[in-house]
């Protein structure tokens, strides 16, 4: 059922494949915007009352109606009914019902495509905020973690061949700074999605006199997408520059899982985790397997691959509005949730990791303080380079 559509009667078998090719997984996603969307229709009511465009009871009545809805939501009654486009459609078509011709009129001074730009840029906003906040608590256990093991020393690898000391400490607040950086990235995108594009309508604005500094402020967004044609322009723009801060994260979640995984093989041995965090073998009774952190070496993985993706389904596009668009959801979507569920996981294992003590004192990490050989040297008069080569002979003459 579409809202824009002249014809009457159930439609023909091309017409149904045309629709379900063209909406593919679009409602399942949608799901996720109607609270958005009643924010965002609840303002627009607002203002089109206050400028005198419906009257002001009407409004009201439309704003009441729409929190019946964003109740429905909360407690996870809404559906979209079978053969409705969207949920947008689903929202103006329950409006409708409930307050017959005062409920059609809520899509006066906007378009589709300023409806839905709007709520993505709020889902984006909140979402990106919650990964912002699983970053800090990470971050904190990170922290924690390396206080909390102040005296373990671990070798430094470059390579993968042994090279310096370095401690627990050292470790873990590497990726606690890392992090600190990554939200930077969180943040600068959230302060792109943070901009109003509602009342650009379909990317060129409209004639009648609508108030969208009004509904920025109602709808809380923190500035306003001046230019209508640059506000759609930015569908598709917001949805990478989120895309390559959740890849950020995820990169750094990437290589710390990957750090675990190695320093967790027999062979290392440099840390643990109690049983029930790790998985065992089907045949092989003593294996202790780094299965999430596999997973979450796995996922982020995919994250890496997402502003790529995003890339190449818009940089062909002119400006105005594409149905391309609608499959970045599909991509999008899902990996708030991924990034999600590898910070938690990973805020887990940090606050139950394990260090093995003495590790230096193993055989293989006797030269491990070959540097500082060579800056005792230095600091009793020896250049650098002569020092150098002095211990590097040393060591390859007890070597033989």
């Amino acid at each position: 059922m579409k809202l824009w559509s002249t014809k009457s009667g159930s439609p023909d078998v091309e017409e149904k494949m045309v629709e379900q090719f063209t909406v593919g997984k679009d409602t399942s996603h949608d799901l996720l915007l109607a609270p958005y969307d009643v924010i965002a229709s609840q303002a627009h009511a607002k203002m089109l009352g206050k400028v005198g465009l419906i009257p002001k009871p009407e409004a009201e009545q439309l704003v009441l109606a729409l929190e019946e809805i964003g109740k429905m939501i909360r407690k996870g009654t809404f559906a979209i009914a079978p053969g409705v486009e969207d949920v947008h459609s689903q929202i103006e078509m329950m409006l409708t019902e409930k307050l017959g011709e005062v409920g059609k009129k809520i899509h006066l001074g906007r378009s589709r495509n300023d409806q839905v730009l709007t709520a993505i840029k709020l889902f984006i906003r909140e979402d990106l905020k919650v990964a912002c906040s699983l970053t800090s608590t990470l971050r904190s256990r990170l922290v924690q973690a390396a206080e909390a093991n102040q005296d373990i020393e671990l070798p430094g690898y470059t390579h993968l061949q042994v090279a310096m000391p370095s401690s627990a400490p050292m470790w873990l607040g590497a990726y606690a700074e890392s992090l600190a950086e990554d939200e930077l990235m969180l943040k600068t995108a959230i302060s792109v999605s943070d901009k109003n594009p509602l009342g650009s309508a379909a990317g060129y604005g409209t004639d009648l006199p609508l108030d969208r500094d009004f509904t920025t402020k109602e709808i809380g967004f923190a500035e306003l997408n001046e230019n209508p044609v640059y506000a759609q322009m930015t569908r598709g723009k917001t949805e990478k520059i989120a895309a390559m801060a959740l890849a950020t994260v995820a990169g750094t979640l990437n290589k710390l899982a990957y750090d675990a995984i190695f320093f967790m093989t027999q062979e290392i041995n440099f840390i643990s985790f109690p049983d029930h965090l790790t998985t065992g073998s089907s045949i092989m009774p003593h294996k202790k397997n780094p299965d999430v952190w596999e997973i979450i070496r796995g996922k982020t993985g995919q994250l890496a691959a997402l502003p790529n993706t995003i890339t190449l389904m818009t940089h062909n596009l002119t400006s105005g509005y594409h149905r391309d668009l609608q499959l970045l959801k599909e991509e999008l979507f899902p990996a708030f949730e991924s990034l999600k569920s590898c910070l938690e996981m990973s805020g887990l294992m940090i606050q139950n990791i394990r260090f093995r003590e003495n590790i230096l004192d193993d055989e293989k990490y006797k030269h491990i303080r070959s540097v500082e050989k060579v800056n005792a040297l230095v600091k009793d008069g020896m250049s650098f380079r002569d020092a150098y080569l002095k211990v590097k002979e040393e060591l390859s003459a007890t070597a033989q």
